[in-house]
């Protein structure tokens, strides 16, 4: 058994810092950088490069919506043609800063209500699919398993990485509970644990109403911007190489 452990970083901007990066990129192995829109600038960008870089991680764009006071969180209406231009600006964005470092893009998981709607939107899910493939189809793309990105992915051939959630709550359909709903932040590292090994190895996860429900895993998230972050990756990596699932980026095995 083998998975990846990513997490969304280099979601800083300017002088406010935001996540504990250079604690966590050594102990995951896939980074989901932000490309400017929701979070990070320039030298946030670069400075999250290096340090993937010298800890040997992969590296994956993290494409939001426009808008960093919501930091990518709120729900916008926006055309097909514009989700297909959000996601390849980012993607290029972000990669220009890989090729001065001689490193290769390895996926793209769009960020939080961008991912949310792609989740459930085909016709949006498919722009982002081409915008992903115009631009190198050999990168994968990482998204829930239930949602329509996944499964638009695969119906264009693309490489696609089904992503759990470490600190995420699930629906019965298999989709992450909303934020602001009672109970859709898991804050127990122990727990946490538990559900993730559950995920790898028996492809099963308890829904928020009770409800087992069937998952697929390829990547483990948790969110760098997370009070028990750091808490939560060093608890996971631990305990999942205990399980004997050996720790490796996307790459390696997909």
């Amino acid at each position: 058994m083998q998975v990846d452990l990513n997490s969304d970083l280099g979601e800083s901007f300017g002088r406010y810092t935001l996540g504990m990066d250079n604690e966590i990129i050594p102990l995951i192995t896939s980074a989901n950088v932000a490309c400017g829109y929701h979070a990070s600038d320039p030298l946030v960008m670069k400075k999250t490069i290096d340090e993937a870089k010298s800890s040997g991680i992969a590296v994956g764009a993290h494409p939001g919506y426009p808008d960093l006071m919501g930091f990518g969180r709120r729900n916008m209406v926006v055309s097909d043609e514009e989700s297909y231009a959000y996601a390849l600006y980012q993607i290029g964005a972000l990669d220009a800063f890989l090729k001065a470092e001689g490193m290769k893009l390895q996926h793209v998981k769009p960020h939080g209500a961008f991912y949310n709607m792609a989740a459930k939107d085909r016709s949006q899910s498919e722009a982002i699919c081409r915008a992903i493939r115009d631009y190198d189809p050999e990168i994968i793309v990482m998204a829930l398993p239930s949602g329509e990105l996944y499964k638009a992915a695969k119906d264009m051939g693309l490489r696609a990485a089904a992503e759990v959630f470490a600190d995420r709550a699930y629906e019965e359909d298999g989709t992450l509970v909303n934020r602001k709903k009672p109970g859709a932040m898991i804050t127990d590292e122990e727990e946490s644990l538990k559900r993730v090994i559950r995920m790898v190895k028996e492809h099963k996860v308890t829904a928020i109403s009770g409800k087992d429900i069937d998952i697929t895993v390829d990547s483990v998230c948790v969110h760098g911007d997370g009070v028990k972050a750091l808490e939560f990756v060093k608890k996971l990596r631990d305990g999942l190489t205990a399980e004997g699932i050996s720790i490796k980026p996307l790459r390696d095995f997909l």
